[in-house]
């Protein structure tokens, strides 16, 4: 089988492979749907020398199984028939009977199996049979959705490419961009997009969310921030290094969005991601916090007391201290992982298992684990999408 003629080749394809090579089998398994974009990353990314990068292809690959190591050493004929030719791969001997009856008794099994089992980048939509079950069994326990006909969510995208200094742009940014509002946009939420905020601006446009009217007939948001950032909190565009002031405190994220100062989405999930370096580093580790500050205009409409920050759940895309990574073209691996666990669970699977196959998603990728940080849901919260 071709997995094992992979195996018995291993050590002299690691050894012949170069940079170029590399690069064109990954373009070419990618196509070919063998990797996805997160384990191309993982191979760019994640290695640094060459040889290491060929390694971990080369490991991934056969670990898929026969067909997927059927398509690497096709392409590898296609780009470097020299290198292919010195393995003689076509002079060793045909796959003996076993092979072949197992082969032929095998029920087709899928490269990747999310991708097969339905397109690429489209969302599994939930079923009514599925909605109507999770009520029926946890409706104590799971937070209600307003029905699609007279809802109205809406998500705020906040993200920071272009800064004053050049060398901080954020090459790869705008795919993210692209894929959380594709994402957003499916599950049935608005999203409003704004880029290249300073701190003011950014605190200004959070507040003015809070306030909008659209979420008295919401029954959830998504706030995703993207930026460079320091320590305690999130760069402005003008940033200039350690002593500048435009810097965004992660805790005002919270403080805007909790219960006195957007009733709105009182007893409403707030899901936050938000992608930022939290040391000098060069990744975008982050952690958000809050604590009450100054009351608004906002009155306290009701007769009991209420926690000021609940219905909240955060996911950092890394743990403190530690980096995260963003690939130039393709965009940071946490976004990709966040869509790819969306589009194949979130019909089925509460925000908190979702965030929990994200982090799983990671488990071969040692460099980097995001982590969810100050979760105050009492509820489980499904998406259900198309519903």
């Amino acid at each position: 089988c071709a997995d094992k003629k992979l195996l018995s080749v291993r050590t002299r394809l690691v050894d012949g492979l170069n940079h170029a090579v590399i690069r064109d089998l990954l373009d070419d398994l990618n196509s070919d749907g063998v990797l996805n974009d997160g384990e191309v990353e993982e191979v760019t990314e994640g290695q640094s020398r060459t040889r290491d990068k060929a390694r971990c292809l080369v490991d991934m690959v056969r670990k898929k199984g026969s067909r997927a190591s059927e398509k690497l050493l096709s392409r590898l004929q296609e780009r470097d028939g020299s290198l292919h030719g010195q393995l003689e791969l076509d002079a060793q001997p045909a796959q003996g009977g076993e092979c072949r009856q197992a082969a032929s008794l095998e029920a087709p099994v899928p490269i990747i199996s999310q991708q097969e089992t339905h397109p690429p980048g489209v969302l599994v939509p939930c079923t009514q049979q599925f909605y109507s079950r999770i009520f029926a069994e946890e409706a104590d326990s799971v937070y209600p959705i307003k029905e699609k006909s007279g809802r109205k969510r809406l998500a705020l995208i906040i993200n920071n490419i272009l800064f004053d200094r050049p060398d901080m742009e954020r090459k790869g940014a705008s795919k993210d961009e692209e894929n959380m509002e594709k994402l957003l946009k499916d599950l049935g939420y608005t999203p409003e997009t704004s880029n290249n905020l300073s701190a003011e601006d950014m605190e200004k446009t959070l507040r003015a969310f809070a306030k909008r009217e659209e979420h008295k007939e919401s029954d959830s948001t998504f706030v995703v921030i993207m930026s460079h950032g320091v320590r305690d909190g999130i760069c402005g565009v003008h940033y200039q290094n350690e002593e500048s002031k435009d810097v965004f405190p992660n805790d005002k994220i919270f403080e805007i969005l909790n219960t006195q100062n957007c009733p709105g989405l009182r007893n409403k999930p707030k899901v936050i991601l938000i992608q930022a370096c939290r040391g000098e580093g060069g990744g975008y580790a982050f952690v958000s916090d809050s604590v009450p500050v100054d009351p608004m205009e906002y009155e306290d409409d009701a007769l009991r007391k209420e926690h000021k920050e609940k219905d909240f759940i955060c996911l950092c895309s890394s743990t403190p201290d530690n980096k995260s990574y963003r690939h130039c073209v393709l965009g940071t691996i946490f976004f990709q992982r966040i869509v790819e666990q969306f589009h194949a669970n979130a019909h089925k699977d509460h925000i908190d298992e979702l965030f929990r196959k994200v982090q799983n998603a990671f488990k071969d990728f040692p460099m980097q684990m995001p982590s969810k940080e100050r979760t105050t849901l009492l509820k489980k919260f499904y998406l259900f999408p198309g519903l």
